[in-house]
C-alpha cells in the first residue's frame, strides 16, 4: 500500500519545481506544479475568469476538508495524503489569486449560485457535511473524509473540463487540464483506500 501511495503521489504531483516537506513523520514530499506561470500574461476572457474564481472557492473549501484529515485520519496514507493536497492546493490558491490580481479581477465570483450553473457550479460540499466530519472519528471518519472528498475532487474534474474551449487564456487553459488530471488521479487513489 506504501508503495502505490508513493507511486500515486508521484503521479499527481509530478514536476515538481519547488519542493515542501510534507507532514511530520512522512517520507513522502509534497511539490507545487511545475511549468505554471507566476503570471497568467497574455488575452483573458470571462470564462478564464469565472474558472478561476470558482476553483479558488472550491479549493477553500476543501482545504478546510483537507485539514480534518490531517488531524483526525486513522492511517498514515491517509494523512500523507491529506497533507500532499493541502500544500498543493493552498500554492495553486495563492497563484490564482495572483492571476487575477494582475487582470485586476476580483479573486471572488458572484455568489448567486445560478450564474455559475452553466461552468459546473458552485462548490456542492455543504456546512452540513463538514460538520458530520468534524464529528466523526476513526474509521468511520476515514470513510466519510474519503468519499466527500472523492464527490469535491470530481467537481473539480467537471469544472476543469467545462472551461475546455470557452477559455482563451493559456496558462488558465494548461492548469485546467493539470487540475483535470491530477485529480482524476486522486480520486482513483482514494477510491483504492476505500476499499482497502
Amino acid at each position: 500500500m506504501r508503495r502505490l501511495l508513493a507511486v500515486v503521489l508521484a503521479l499527481v504531483l509530478s514536476g515538481c519545481g519547488q519542493v515542501a516537506k510534507a507532514p511530520t513523520g512522512s517520507s513522502e514530499l509534497a511539490a507545487a506544479p511545475a511549468g505554471i506561470p507566476v503570471t497568467a500574461d497574455g488575452p483573458h476572457n470571462d470564462a478564464d475568469a469565472m474558472f478561476l474564481q470558482m476553483m479558488i472557492s472550491h479549493q477553500k473549501q476543501g482545504l478546510e476538508m483537507i485539514k480534518l484529515g490531517r488531524a483526525k485520519a486513522v492511517r498514515e496514507e491517509v494523512v500523507n495524503l491529506a497533507g500532499a493536497i493541502d500544500v498543493v492546493e493552498a500554492e495553486e490558491v495563492a497563484m490564482m489569486e495572483r492571476w487575477l490580481t494582475g487582470w485586476n479581477v476580483p479573486v471572488t465570483g458572484a455568489t448567486d449560485a445560478g450564474v455559475h450553473a452553466s461552468h459546473g457550479g458552485r462548490p456542492a460540499t455543504g456546512p452540513e457535511e463538514i460538520k458530520a466530519l468534524q464529528e466523526a472519528t476513526g474509521a468511520d471518519f476515514e470513510t466519510k473524509f474519503l468519499n466527500l472528498l472523492i464527490a469535491h475532487q470530481h467537481n473539480a474534474v467537471e469544472m476543469a473540463q467545462q472551461l475546455g474551449g470557452a477559455g482563451q487564456n493559456a496558462a488558465v487553459k494548461d492548469y485546467a487540464k493539470r487540475v483535470e488530471l491530477s485529480r482524476t488521479q486522486q480520486i482513483k487513489q482514494m477510491l483504492t483506500l476505500v476499499g482497502a
